[in-house]
Order: structure tokens, then sequence, then C-alpha cells
């Protein structure tokens, strides 16, 4: 019997083990990081002339953090929002549903919650999406640029 208890014991003792072992620690966006990259993403921005808004949603697709920049137009709110939004629920660049459609793939445009304009990247750590960002007010091109160098600063 107490060779059992003892094998009993041994067992739980490596499944507890292997199970505490196997859990992946994930990582999740803080306000201070979506901080640190709303703010690189501005600097960026405002060493361009460019006035946008910069949205930054955690990996839930819940805002974090929203920046409106001094004469962006309101209209740019909505759409940081859902180039963001885009990121996090596709894990990709917004830019991608772009480039599909300038390839004639329209039926991107039919896919529920895409925004199919550059500006939105999800924001990755290790191989886990935490969040994402979305950028407009300026040309999509560069709020492209501004979305990567809001990003570049997390990494």
């Amino acid at each position: 019997m107490q060779k059992l208890t003892l094998s009993i014991l041994i067992l739980l003792f490596t499944v507890v083990s292997y199970s505490a072992s196997a859990q992946q620690t994930s990582r999740v966006l803080s306000l201070k990081d979506a901080q640190t990259i709303a703010d690189a993403a501005e600097a960026k921005a405002k060493a361009n002339d460019w006035t946008v808004v910069i949205s930054i949603v955690d990996a839930g697709g819940d805002l974090v953090l929203l920046k409106r920049m001094d004469g962006t137009q309101s209209g740019s709110i909505d759409v940081a929002l859902e180039k963001s939004e885009t990121a996090i629920k596709f894990k990709r660049s917004t830019k991608e549903f772009e480039d599909m459609v300038a390839a004639g793939r329209l039926n991107i445009l039919s896919l529920p919650g895409v925004l199919a304009m550059e500006g939105g990247l999800p924001i990755i750590s290790g191989d886990q999406v935490i969040g994402a960002i979305g950028v407009s007010g300026a040309a999509p091109p560069e709020d492209g640029i501004i979305a990567e160098a809001g990003v570049a600063a997390f990494k």
C-alpha cells in the first residue's frame, strides 16, 4: 500500500511540475508601454510636420490610449481606431489588406472589421501579438511610417 501511495504521489508531483513548466507566460500591453509607443509615434509625426491621431489597443482590442495631436481632423479618430482594431483582429498590418485590394482582391473589403488602409500594425512581444497601433491623419504611407516608429520604440 505504501508503494502505491508513493507511486501516486510521485506521479502527481510529476504532472503538477510538468503543467507548471508548460504554462506560457504572456506579456500584457501596459499603459506605460502604450505611452512609450505613442510618444515615439508622435515624435516621428512632429519631426515631419504631420498631425495625426494615434490609437493603441490591447490584445483584446480594447482601447489603452488615444492621442489626437493639435490640428488633426476629428474624422481621423475613428479611422485610427479602426486601423488598430483591424491590426489586432487579424494580427497583421492594415497595409497587407490595402495591397490585396490594390491587387484586385476586392472581396477583402467585405470582411467584417477590415480597414484596408496603411497605418495599422500589430504590437508583438516574443511570438505573441499583445496589441496594435493605428495612426490616421496624414497620407496612408505616412501613417504607416509613424506607426512603424511607434512599434520600433517598443522592441
